[in-house]
């Protein structure tokens, strides 16, 4: 593990992050091309999100955002990645992922139907394709072994990472950006590493999820649907579990961890107020954070912007176990930037005053 930032930092960049400039150009390209077509067929099938809910968005929208987010993520896949061991296994889970929440999309399933397909993607990982995580790197390059509990704690990493990114999708842009961060911290952590075939799937997904917020980002154009959450969530599941869970690192799972902890702890006390409330867990609400800082006054560009800055700082200090020190301070600098724009235009708009008596004669 090295800090490729440092020495000859220009060679480090081309080595180890060059492979993962086409793959992610490819995913892009291949998403954003794909969008059109999807909503086109989106108004012909009748696939369109109506006004309501949890999207406060006000005109009907297209929903089969997922399905071009696939399409460019498999391309980059097929192309770099046709003899890469684990391609056939990302490419079929993520797929039936997005395949099967199409349902949800179109009918609006129960919860307990929803679950059980959530189940189905993530048992033909494990049961199928073999993903698990296995072990877990401990200071010292100690490996501990999981056993039987490899498939327990794999099968909650696949239902969370699917959960989260769903529940994270409630404001244009949101998900498909956090998720496009959890990637590049993914593709950085694996790069230094020289792990390449590591580096070219977090790139494809990074492309992916770039190509779909040209029509995303606030106003949406498209939703990526229950769909497409949950690609994504499974997509940045397995990513992460053939990536650097595999590598004998100290805590190599913190990485993506830290980076979606603002999402994973929303949907954490999403659950524990649920039950408080005596409500399903899987009812939705308008009572997430997003939602919440957009009632303090946040529009949703500047609530993406939080959530960009929180996961972008959080995978900095992941990446620190990786070497990446330098990484931090420049990711630090850039969301104090970004948080003090954020607080300005908040200030502007709610015309809140600082006041100082004696400012206006000091000046004069």
């Amino acid at each position: 593990m090295s800090d490729f930032f440092g020495g000859d930092a220009l060679l480090n960049l081309r080595e180890r992050l060059g492979p993962a400039l086409l793959p992610l150009i490819v995913a892009f390209v291949v998403c954003a091309l794909a969008v059109p077509l999807m909503i086109w067929l989106s108004r012909r099938t009748g696939m369109i999100a109506q006004p309501g809910g949890r999207h406060d968005h006000p005109k009907p929208t297209p929903l089969l955002g997922g399905v071009a987010m696939y399409l460019g993520f498999a391309a980059a896949l097929v192309l770099f990645l046709p003899h890469y061991k684990d391609t056939l296994g990302v490419l079929v889970v993520s797929g039936l992922a997005a395949v099967l929440l199409l349902a949800d999309d179109r009918w609006h399933v129960r919860a307990a139907i929803k679950l059980g397909l959530q189940l189905v993607v993530a048992l033909v990982a494990i049961g199928v394709f073999g993903f698990k995580i296995a072990s877990f790197g401990l200071p010292g390059e100690q490996l501990v072994q999981l056993g039987w509990l490899a498939i327990p704690i794999t099968l909650f990493w696949l239902l969370g990472m699917q959960n989260t990114v769903n529940l994270l999708d409630g404001v244009d842009g949101l998900a498909a950006g956090v998720v496009f961060i959890v990637a590049v911290t993914l593709l950085l952590a694996a790069a230094g590493l020289r792990q390449v075939a590591y580096v070219q799937l977090a790139a494809a997904l990074a492309g992916t999820c770039a190509g779909f917020l040209i029509f995303n980002f606030h106003p949406a154009r498209i939703f990526m649907g229950d769909s497409g959450a949950h690609f994504l969530g499974a997509a940045l599941a397995l990513v992460s579990i053939v990536g650097v869970a595999r590598v004998a690192v100290a805590f190599a799972l913190v990485v993506p961890v830290l980076a979606l902890a603002l999402p994973i702890g929303d949907t954490a006390w999403a659950i524990v107020r649920r039950r408080r409330q005596g409500t399903s867990v899987a009812l939705p609400d308008l009572s997430h954070l997003h939602h919440r800082l957009q009632r303090f006054g946040l529009d949703p560009r500047q609530t993406c912007y939080v959530f960009y800055a929180a996961s972008a700082l959080l995978g900095a200090v992941g990446l620190t176990l990786f070497g990446h020190g330098r990484i931090l301070a420049v990711v630090v600098a850039t969301s104090l930037a970004l948080a003090s724009t954020v607080a300005a235009d908040l200030l502007q708009k709610t015309g809140w005053r600082v006041r100082v008596p004696y400012l206006r004669t000091l000046l004069g």
